[in-house]
């Protein structure tokens, strides 16, 4: 006991709870209400803490999931950017030599709308 105050439930305590009944002495059936009354309530905090418990699991459980599927996401960047990389590189090199770059008719301006047909020849 913290700093010498009394339990809960104490005479101490009960004296000052129900400044009204200090006389008269409880009856078996209000006792009998007043630990179905404890019972009860205990039964909810149990009931409250376990759902407090599962709520807590569940939220882990979903840290988890996220943690995971982040690092997968993670390493797709990784792989997409060095595919990024390689392709820039491949596609430098391919400017170089690519023989529709070099003619210079290619180079007259001919509105195009899709722009895969801006990279075949005509």
């Amino acid at each position: 006991m913290s700093q010498g105050l009394p339990a809960a439930g104490s005479v101490l305590q009960r004296s000052f709870a129900a400044p009204g009944n200090q006389a008269q002495p409880q009856s078996p059936e209000d006792d009998d209400r007043k630990v179905r009354r404890r019972e009860k309530n205990r039964v909810a905090a149990q009931r409250s803490r376990k759902k407090q418990t599962q709520k807590a699991d569940k939220l882990h459980e979903e840290y988890e999931c996220l943690e995971q599927e982040n690092t997968v996401l993670r390493r797709e960047i990784g792989k997409l950017t060095e595919e990024l990389k390689h392709l820039s590189e491949v596609l430098k090199e391919h400017e170089k030599i690519c023989p529709l770059l070099l003619c210079p008719v290619n180079f007259v301006p001919v509105p195009r709308l899709d722009p895969v047909a801006g990279c075949l020849p005509r």
